[in-house]
């Protein structure tokens, strides 16, 4: 299998140098150059499999030949040893056909865990083979901070810098980064959005000096590995419903697009999915588009669900390379179009094929503490903010009751324990991973969303690394 840029002017890569380059040269994302398909008879065979023996199996197309699979088995095992279930990601019904897939058991709580923890160990396999060191760079909303970091901590070959946006992340996601007490973790806190620290990370690629200097590399769902990783936890929902004799629809609490990407992934390669519902927050750019067929920026807002405070969804682009026939030049037109005016428009033919995949619905607070209320009411179940945005879309938009409809629940309630009690009056149970966690110094260095301040603290604290 070969990588190439959605912007069509990058080298074509296999998959472990993608996977350390994360960032196409051309500012554009890498995606295998085709899609492998599993059809209903493979889909038969695969109903039985453990969670690791489906990953492998999901996973060793886009691998190929760069990973045996008895290296690819053990990273797994590796990966998914500190979950707290067995299952890795079980399904739990909260109505009739109705399911919740928890993506929330491993070490931070919070379903970046499934795509992190195998990324660390597969980052280190590759470098030490290499004999390479790299600095990874990451924008975070919330979550994917804490797992990249634990995911990371303690690994010879990778420094990390985490940026997130200061004052809009919740306590516990914010502890749960500054208080990992570990020589090769750096966090940074942004004056600014998350949008703001995300477009920080673009930049530092972009500068090709800085990049080759620092030898620079992405965890974030930009790296096309965090997808591969994703489509495994489809697979295995659809599967465990019986599917395709039966049919299946996921609703999918989104803001970067990375988590429902993997979706759409999973049904090019065969899983038949029937509709794939986008859940927003108030900051509903991407219900915004597929209701007028044009991406148009907006204020980011700060809500109780705050991982999805996103105006820019990265990983949109590469499902308009799928759209436009994989044609990296008119990609490229669309996204500089949005960087200069702050919107761009669709073609009719293009924005038809959405229609067909995709729905979507935006809820503001007060919809998802009532959706956190009922859904209590009705299961016993406690659910988190984002969650709660998942299952308030699934449930307008399932008309079919033959339908199976899966929402991803993206983080445990106890990272969220203000809204979900404000909502429910029930505080969520503190699990061991986050007890004590409120007495533990935090350590971070907060920083102006100024460029090249944060490239010369980048520099600065490598140059240190170095020279001890």
């Amino acid at each position: 299998m070969k990588y190439i840029s959605t912007r069509g002017d990058s080298p074509v890569l296999g998959f472990d140098e993608t996977l350390l380059a994360g960032l196409a040269q051309d500012g554009g994302l890498y995606v295998p150059n085709s899609w492998p398909y599993f059809n209903n008879h493979d889909l038969k065979q695969m109903a039985e499999l453990s969670y690791i023996e489906l990953a492998q199996v999901i996973m060793k197309p886009f691998i190929g030949n760069t990973l045996s699979s008895t290296s690819l088995a053990s990273i797994l095992e590796d990966a998914y040893s500190n979950f707290d279930d067995d299952k890795i990601a079980p399904l739990k019904p909260i109505a009739e056909n109705e399911y919740l897939l928890e993506l929330f058991h491993g070490p931070t709580l919070a379903f970046k865990d499934i795509a992190m923890q195998f990324l660390g160990p597969l980052f280190e396999h590759f470098l030490t083979k290499k004999g390479k060191h790299i600095t990874i760079v990451g924008a975070t909303s919330g979550d994917t901070g804490s797992a990249a970091i634990e995911a990371c901590r303690d690994r010879d070959t990778i420094d990390l810098f985490i940026l997130y946006p200061y004052g809009r992340v919740s306590e516990i996601q914010q502890r749960q980064m500054t208080t990992v007490v570990a020589s090769n973790i750096h966090c940074i806190a942004v004056d600014g959005t998350f949008d703001d620290c995300q477009d920080q990370v673009k930049s530092m690629f972009n500068d090709k000096i800085f990049r080759e200097n620092c030898a620079l590399s992405s965890i974030n769902s930009i790296n096309w590995t965090r997808i591969m990783a994703q489509t495994v936890y489809y697979f295995w929902a659809g599967l465990k419903l019986r599917s395709p004799i039966n049919k299946i629809s996921f609703s999918v609490p989104t803001g970067n697009f990375g988590n429902v990407f993997a979706g759409y992934v999973s049904k090019k390669m065969g899983l038949p999915i029937e509709k794939l519902i986008i859940a927003s927050n108030k900051n509903d750019i991407l219900t915004r588009f597929f209701k007028t067929k044009t991406m148009k920026l907006g204020k980011v807002y700060s809500t109780i669900s705050p991982s999805m405070d996103i105006q820019i969804s990265s990983n949109f682009e590469r499902l308009l390379f799928e759209l436009y026939d994989r044609d990296g030049s008119k990609v490229k037109n669309l996204i500089e179009k949005f960087r200069s005016l702050g919107e761009f428009s669709i073609d009719q033919s293009p924005f038809e094929q959405t229609m067909k995949i995709f729905d979507s619905a935006s809820f503001d607070d007060n919809q998802t503490s009532e959706t956190i209320k009922k859904v209590y009411a009705e299961s016993g179940e406690l659910i988190d903010p984002h969650t709660a945005v998942g299952v308030s879309a699934a449930r307008i938009h399932h008309s079919d009751p033959v339908t199976s409809l899966i929402t991803l629940a993206t983080a445990h309630p106890a990272k969220f324990p203000d809204s979900v009690k404000k909502a429910t009056t029930i505080s969520p149970k503190l699990p061991k991973r986050l007890q004590g966690i409120f007495d533990k110094k935090e350590v971070f260095t907060r920083l102006e969303n100024n460029e090249k301040l944060i490239k010369q603290f980048i520099n600065d604290t490598l140059n240190k690394v170095s020279i001890k």
